[in-house]
Parts: structure tokens; C-alpha cells; sequence
């Protein structure tokens, strides 16, 4: 068995025919890699691993130290794996029926008050083009609820000023219709309005200094510097407005269906983590104030 011509058309299936984001299929790369060097090390060809021999290789990652939620990443290429070598038949049995994936502890997001978000946004008061640049992603992406890798992605097709509109492409290549707020677009004009480079239908909206497009480890230094300056200790990243964004929504009365649209999510269930951090907060104010809290 070609085990490097059968892995390349395994990321080709689940990029094509399923449709997985370009970060899941690395991802499912790298597992399935360290996958196939483990069945080398132990001279086992893949099409003879029985169940035993799959928990040998998740035990020996699991003592270098891999976390839960990336071993159960793990189980879940190894599945795919094998359901696709089964769909090719290329073998007749599948190893991984019988794992379990291991139980992982819920992470609630990180997430900034509304003063605090005021604050973010309000910090950036310098008139360049790349500080009103700064001003309007961060006004968008908490307007929208975007994740970073389609803040840096939105082309000028994407985007409708009249009526506040973005056509997001999601993951999975998912495309949704995402409004956003009059003072997101008040931004998104001055911004516009300065930017040096000629404005084509399929160009990025947000480019660098040097008129490309941006990268996401740029826009998360220009997010900590900002955060920084702004005097806000907590550990943000790009996805801290995400979660504020749908929070504040829930918090406001807003249906969680709509939310569940807005940020793209194909399960409610992922999207009623927000109304858990809801609850938490609520118990937090019962403990604190209430005279037998």
C-alpha cells in the first residue's frame, strides 16, 4: 500500500468532496502523518491495525504530552481515515469502531464587557490610514461576530455599504448573509476613503502598509498592541470579539437562532455555550449580592 499517494488523496476527499476548511485538513494531515510513522516504527501495515493497535498510538501521543481536545482530534482523522480507506476498499475492517474519544472539559470563550469593548475600540484615536484601518476591522469584526480568518479575507464583492450587508464565506465554504451597524460602516468609509490603493470587486478589503493582503499574525500584534494600550489585561486574540459579539447579543434578548446564523455555527449547541456564560454570571451576582448566597 502507497501510503503516501493514499494519504494525499485522503486530504484531497475531505477538501473537496466534504468540504473541510484548508487549517482542518493540515490538521488531519499532521495526525494521520504521525499516524503512519508510528504503523512504520512498529512494522505494522496500516490494513492489519485492529483496535488495539490504534490505542497503542493514541497512548503514545497522549505521554508526549498531546492535551484531550487534540487526541480527540486525533480519533476523529484516524475515523475519517479509515472510513475512507473502507469507501475506497481498500481494506475491510475499521479499527477505530471501537475507540472512545476522551471526555473534554468545556472551555467557556473568553469574552470582554461592553465597557470594555468601548474602551478597545475607542483607544484607537490616531488619523493614518492604517490606525482608522485598525478601527474599522475591529468594528466590524465585533459588529458581525466574524472570525478573523473572514475579517481578513472579505473582498469588496463581499460587502454592500448601502444596506450593511457582508456575504461571508464560513467554513466548510459555507456562505451566509451577515448584517452589521451604521457605525461599523461609518468607519469602513473613512477607512476607504483613505486607502491609497485602487478598489477592485475582487480584491481584499484590508490590506498591510505595503498594500497586500493581511495576515493573520499581523492583525493579532496589531490586536495586542491595541488591547495594550487600551489598558485591558485580559488574554485576547482576534476570537474575543467573536465571543463578545454573540454574547451581548443573547444577553440583549436576542433569539439564538438568529445568533446561530449570524456566526455561521451548523449545531445550535455550539452557539449555547453563550448562553452558559450567561448563567454563570448570573449565579456569580446571585452568590455575591444575595444575603444566603
Amino acid at each position: 500500500m502507497d501510503t503516501k499517494k493514499i494519504l494525499n488523496d485522503f486530504i484531497s476527499y475531505i477538501s473537496i468532496e466534504k468540504g473541510l476548511s484548508k487549517n482542518t485538513a493540515l490538521a488531519y494531515r499532521s495526525d494521520i502523518t504521525k499516524f503512519l510513522d508510528f504503523a512504520l516504527k512498529k512494522q505494522i501495515s496500516v490494513e492489519k491495525f485492529n483496535h488495539h493497535d490504534i490505542t497503542d498510538f493514541l497512548w503514545s501521543v497522549k505521554t508526549e504530552g498531546l492535551k484531550p481536545r487534540s487526541i480527540y482530534r486525533a480519533i476523529e482523522s484516524l475515523r475519517q481515515f479509515y472510513k475512507y480507506l473502507n469507501c475506497e476498499d481498500l481494506i475491510d475492517n475499521n479499527p477505530t469502531s471501537y475507540i472512545a474519544a476522551p471526555k473534554i472539559p468545556e472551555n467557556l470563550p473568553g469574552m470582554l464587557s461592553f465597557d470594555e469593548v468601548e474602551l478597545l475600540l475607542g483607544s484607537i484615536n490616531s488619523s493614518d490610514e492604517m490606525s482608522v484601518r485598525n478601527r474599522a476591522m475591529l468594528e466590524l469584526l465585533y459588529a458581525a461576530g466574524l472570525r478573523v480568518s473572514e475579517l481578513i479575507n472579505l473582498k469588496f464583492s463581499n460587502i454592500n455599504l448601502d444596506d450593511c450587508f457582508l456575504r461571508v464565506m464560513g467554513k466548510g465554504s459555507k456562505e451566509r448573509l451577515v448584517p452589521f451597524g451604521k457605525e461599523a460602516r461609518s468607519f469602513l468609509n473613512v477607512y476607504l476613503s483613505m486607502r491609497k490603493k485602487p478598489q477592485n470587486a475582487d480584491d481584499n478589503i484590508f490590506i498591510s502598509r505595503l498594500g497586500k493582503k493581511l495576515s493573520r499574525v499581523e492583525f493579532w500584534r496589531q490586536l495586542k498592541n491595541i488591547a495594550k494600550k487600551a489598558g485591558i489585561n485580559k488574554n485576547i486574540t482576534p476570537h474575543t470579539l467573536r465571543h463578545s459579539f454573540a454574547s451581548h447579543l443573547l444577553s440583549g434578548g436576542a433569539d439564538i437562532r438568529f445568533v446561530q446564523e449570524m456566526l455561521g455555527h451548523s449545531s445550535i449547541s455550539t452557539t449555547q455555550i453563550y448562553t452558559h456564560l450567561d448563567a454563570l454570571k448570573i449565579k456569580q451576582q446571585h452568590k455575591k449580592f444575595h444575603p444566603r448566597g
